[in-house]
């Protein structure tokens, strides 16, 4: 008996030891230690740590590196400055509760040199790559983490603190050469004068630069773009603590971005197929990313011959200098500006360039304002206005101007206004020859105008007093483009309106199938006999969709005034209507993401139409699900424009009495004052894009804490967890980035204030591009209160999105 229990004790005992042996295998306590030839791993294996020499090296040092990666890569070192010779190391933690590394004489030659004392610490190597000293006593207090003293390498997730008060904050620090990790002789850090920005320095003297971080992307970095979820971010905790952060796109990449001995930034992305990495960026690239290769007001162009040029105004300092292709002197102005007097100084526009160094920022309204302050500061040699940044102004000389092939920003640099030749004399000129033209484009304007209102005066006219044929003729032209048939004709080719051919009800009437003698399959809209509303609705339908023309518009092929009865027949769409599917739990799972995506793309390119590109300017003002039909290929048409409005050529917004369309799809400032503009079809399309990627109804949230669809998405989106919003139905089927910017530009588009929503060619270039950037959405608080002070930040250039290559965003706390 004896025997048997002292058998089980011990096996007991070892299962326990093995035990605890293994669920420390990634971490050490102060009862443990890692001896030079013993590693742990993070627990799900992605990283590595312990003991390792360079390659040619005699010297032994603690390092944490990948895993599962047959080349060795070092991602993170101890004891860089004081290197063990021989195979006698121990990493363990001391009494006091730091962590040491001790010499074969056990002599301490590293410490994480904490000043809290404990005597019950433990150290965990995360799947992170961030080595943690945690206090057990204190619920698991961190002391110390290797991610807050960074070698030479930034990893996802790393925290990149911004010391707005100290300016300058070097970070990283290179190898001193391929083989030894000993301090080398650049640095990599954060500038945070005026708006943050990453710089590489040789020494004390800068070698590269990002450009400023306009909260989406670092502007002067060209191939970056902004994605929701992915990419940097800026983040702000209160209390002036705010720092960066990067998340790959594939959280299963093994990515980071390491500053190499030889002073290059490289960004690369581990490629188990080819067992190696593979680069995705480095700086600095060409000469022109060398820092102010072309000196002091001289513009760097890597295509250019020569590179470099002087800034509009300005020559080279030193001619026989650049004559020889030596540009670091830079060049000087041909005349100062007087910055006093009645003639004012002008301003010469630089586009597509990296915006210079040792910028100040200014608080102002737009880019008009902006130039006022720098106008009114004889100090101010130049400005520039960069959404997500405001109002930058340089005070002293311009330095690391870049220009580039494609995105950038745009730069105003001070002249003198008194050049060579009589400028002022074709200034006046050109104003005169502008102010003539303009007179005569406004005359021909108001012309066209007027001569289009008449038009559709007498086309109003037509429909109140249609001359229709006897039953069964043919169609008469009528005068607008448009087929009149009796009422006869029409219900021939329905069966006498029978319930077999009745497709639904719309808001004034029923809907019935029809049929051609020809055997073209048609629907009838038949307006309710008594109804008022219909016949006002009735006529703007007819005026507008016999006028319209575009693959995602549904196409009119005529209507019958016969007495009370009025109708249109339009081309039949086998699917009938998007809600019929993608409210149905059996039917939405034939919407996969690529049909929901074309759906989407379809309706934002008929929107598009109807805002920009069709012959009248038109909003919809009653966009839902119900109102989109899909035809036998299950591509989208827009239906029902009797409520839709035709804006002149210079009309943007107008005010109504009589508010009209469906609740949750109206936007706040239509809904709660009558006030529409082409903004107002952008929110519904928000609306409706939300729903066809969640495949529910914007009120089936009235249950729920939520009131809407709108207060649902933006929970989650701004918690990060918008790929919850993702329909289960597609998940599988589905791009998630592209599911994600679809969620991104929706939630633009809901935006209370008008002003802050893209308008259409800014939605379909954010759709269909993978390279535009995004801005950040601000946060819908779900009332309608109209914000006359707001300013529209998408108005002027709205056609242009930046196009660019990594992703990249923002978010702050709040």
């Amino acid at each position: 008996m004896g025997l048997d229990f002292f058998i089980w004790y011990f096996f007991f005992t070892i299962v326990n030891l093995f035990s605890v042996f293994n669920s420390a295998s990634d971490r050490i306590t102060q009862l443990q230690s890692i001896t030079d030839g013993e590693t742990i791993i993070s627990s799900g294996e992605k990283f590595e740590l312990g003991f390792f020499s360079p390659k040619d090296s005699i010297f032994r040092y603690v390092g944490i590196w990948y895993h599962k990666v047959s080349q060795e890569s070092i991602v993170w070192v101890a004891n860089r400055a004081n290197p063990i010779t021989g195979n006698k190391g121990v990493l363990t933690i001391g009494k006091n509760g730091n962590l040491i590394i001790l010499n074969g004489n056990k002599d301490i030659i590293w410490s994480s040199n904490v000043t809290v004392v404990t005597n019950n610490s433990t150290a965990v190597l995360m799947d992170t790559g961030d080595f943690v000293l945690f206090n057990n006593r204190q619920t698991s207090k961190v002391l110390w983490r290797s991610f807050d003293y960074p070698t030479d390498t930034y990893l996802p997730q790393m925290r990149v603190h911004v010391d707005f008060d100290k300016g300058e904050k070097r970070i990283f620090t290179s190898w001193k050469s391929a083989n030894d990790p000993s301090i080398g002789n650049y640095s990599m850090g954060i500038d945070s004068r005026g708006s943050p920005q990453i710089v590489i320095y040789e020494g004390q003297n800068r070698k590269w630069r990002s450009g400023h971080w306009n909260g989406l992307i670092f502007v002067g970095v060209q191939g970056m773009r902004g994605v929701y979820l992915f990419g940097f971010k800026l983040f702000n905790e209160g209390d002036g603590k705010i720092y960066f952060t990067y998340t790959p796109s594939n959280s299963s990449d093994l990515m980071n971005f390491r500053l190499t001995w030889d002073g290059i930034e490289r960004q690369e992305r581990w490629n188990d197929e080819h067992r190696g990495w593979d680069l995705i960026q480095s700086h600095p690239g060409g000469v022109c990313d060398k820092y102010n290769y072309c000196g002091p007001f001289g513009i760097c162009n890597e295509i250019g011959v020569p590179k470099c040029s002087c800034v509009k105004g300005f020559v080279p300092k030193d001619d026989e200098e650049w004559s020889r292709g030596n540009w670091s002197s830079g060049c000087i102005r041909k005349r100062k500006f007087e910055c006093r007097g009645r003639i004012q100084d002008s301003f010469v526009q630089v586009e597509r360039v990296k915006l210079p160094d040792f910028v100040d920022l200014a608080e102002s309204e737009d880019g008009k304002d902006c130039e006022k302050r720098c106008r009114e500061n004889c100090s101010c040699v130049a400005y520039a206005f960069v959404d997500g940044i405001n109002c930058m102004i340089w005070n002293q000389e311009l330095i690391d101007v870049q220009q580039f092939e494609e995105g950038g920003s745009t730069l105003f640099v001070r002249l003198a206004n008194s050049e060579p030749g009589d400028k002022n004399k074709a200034k006046r000129t050109i104003a005169i020859a502008i102010v003539i033209f303009g007179t005569f484009i406004l005359c021909i304007s108001i012309w066209l105008l007027w001569k289009r209102k008449r038009k559709l005066l007498e086309i109003l006219n037509r429909i109140e007093m249609p001359k229709v044929g006897p039953s069964g003729e043919e169609p008469q032209e009528t005068g607008t483009e448009l087929a009149m048939f009796s009422f006869n004709y029409v219900a021939s080719t329905t069966d006498n309106f029978s319930d077999e051919n009745k497709l639904g009800q719309g808001g004034f009437g029923h809907v019935y199938k029809g049929k051609l003698p020809g055997g073209e399959e048609i629907a009838v809209k038949r307006l309710c006999r008594k109804s008022d509303q219909g016949l006002e609705e009735f006529k703007n339908e007819i005026m507008l969709i016999a006028k319209l023309q575009h693959r995602n518009l549904v196409r009119l092929l005529g209507c019958c005034i016969d007495g009370e009865e009025k109708m249109l027949l339009y081309e039949y769409m086998p699917n009938k209507s998007l809600d019929l599917y993608l409210f149905d739990p059996e039917k939405k799972a034939r919407l996969d993401w690529s049909k929901r995506y074309k759906i989407i793309e379809g309706i934002a390119r008929g929107l598009l139409y109807l805002h920009r590109d069709s012959r009248l300017r038109i909003i919809h003002r009653d966009l839902k699900a119900s109102n989109i039909l899909l035809d036998e290929e299950m591509n989208p048409k827009i239906s029902d424009f009797g409520m839709a409005r035709i804006f002149g050529g210079n009309q943007n917004e107008a005010i109504t009495n009589r508010v009209v369309g469906t609740y949750g799809y109206m936007a706040p400032e239509y809904a709660m004052e009558g006030f529409f503009s082409l903004k107002s079809d952008v929110y519904s399309f928000g609306v409706l894009l939300l729903e066809i990627v969640t495949g529910r109804r914007n009120t089936s949230f009235r249950s729920s804490e939520h009131t809407n669809i709108i207060g649902y998405a933006w929970d989650l989106f701004d918690r990060g967890r918008a790929i919850e919003l993702i329909d289960s139905l597609i998940m599988d089927s589905c791009s998630q980035e592209q599911v994600l910017r679809c969620i991104h530009v929706g939630m633009l588009c809901v935006q209370d204030v008008a002003g802050h929503r893209p308008n259409m060619p800014a939605v379909v270039l954010m759709l269909e591009s993978e390279n535009a950037t995004l801005p950040m959405p601000k946060q819908p608080t779900f009332t309608s209160m109209r914000h006359n002070v707001d300013i529209d930040m998408w108005n002027g250039n709205q056609d242009v999105v930046s196009s660019n290559d990594v992703t990249i965003t923002q978010i702050f706390g709040r």
